[in-house]
């Protein structure tokens, strides 16, 4: 099972050379990850809150080639700055959303790291078609190094938000000449409005994914629990089973046919003593041979 967590690279190691200042190491991803039981996860090159390019030194990179290739099983995935807003119709926030999402696309290719990850973005008046034409046209303007796709993120369909509806994500496949994949997140899938909570509501809403995206585009799941229901919109990560999910939704998720195999990183808060050791145990003790 490729299960893992969203790491920190932050902490500074020595640099072999004096002369270079500290800096947020990027192996520290491959510690944790270990640490905490994962085999795969996922990881921010540079603060998600502020428009800041990767800053990762050579032999970190290659550091953290080497030690992921001896250390974890399943993938990396990158998430993008926060800030990041392909739907928008603001020339400025679009060449800055340009510019950070093909920092983190350039830190993939030298990191080795299969996937980056980036949310749709907000169209703020745009409308849905506008803002799908938007990300699209912003997606066929990067330059997407050979063994790196880009994952479109679901969402929780909060305001302006686009990729809370299946229909978003199915949009952007055919507008876009790239070959992007999709990342679902089962916090914001079952707030958006799609039930999670029975393995008879994980079938219809995998089915319906299916027909309406196709499960063939999607490469990576979030796995988080929500502390709010269906349909409510509302973005906030619950620990494993102990949500609106539940034990028996993340069951099913989890062991799902069309699901199973695919890598799972958790995004869950740390809360009562559990962090991500817990949600990952947890996770593991809820997979079935």
């Amino acid at each position: 099972m490729n299960v893992g967590a969203h790491v920190s690279i932050s902490g500074s190691r020595v640099s072999s050379d004096e002369e270079t200042p500290p800096f947020d190491d990027i192996r520290n991803a491959v510690h944790r990850q270990v640490a905490f039981g994962g085999n795969c996860g996922q990881l921010f090159t540079a603060s998600p809150r502020v428009w800041a390019e990767p800053a990762i030194d050579e032999t970190a990179a290659e550091g953290f080639r080497a030690e992921t290739e001896e250390q974890l099983e399943g993938p990396w995935v990158i998430h993008s700055a926060y800030l990041v807003n392909l739907c928008t119709p603001k020339d400025d926030l679009r060449a800055k959303s340009v510019s950070s999402l093909q920092a983190d696309l350039d830190a993939a290719d030298a990191l080795g790291v299969p996937y980056v990850n980036v949310h749709l973005g907000a169209h703020t008046g745009a409308g849905v078609e506008g803002g799908l034409d938007n990300a699209a046209g912003v997606i066929d303007g990067l330059e997407i190094p050979d063994g790196v796709q880009l994952l479109i993120e679901s969402d929780a369909g909060s305001g302006t938000k686009l990729g809370g509806e299946f229909a978003h994500l199915a949009g952007i496949i055919e507008r876009t000449e790239t070959d992007i994949g999709i990342c679902i997140d089962t916090a914001h899938t079952l707030v958006a409005g799609n039930n999670l909570t029975t393995p008879a509501a994980v079938d219809e809403t995998v089915a319906r994914f299916d027909e309406e995206v196709g499960l063939e585009y999607l490469e990576y799941i979030h796995l988080n629990d929500s502390k709010h229901d269906v349909g409510t919109h509302k973005d906030e990560h619950a620990l494993i089973g102990e949500g609106y999910i539940g034990e028996d939704g993340m069951r099913a998720i989890v062991n799902h046919p069309d699901l199973r195999d695919l890598p799972f990183a958790l995004e869950t808060p740390t809360e009562d003593g559990k962090g991500f050791a817990w949600n990952i145990a947890k996770v593991k003790e809820l997979r079935e041979s």
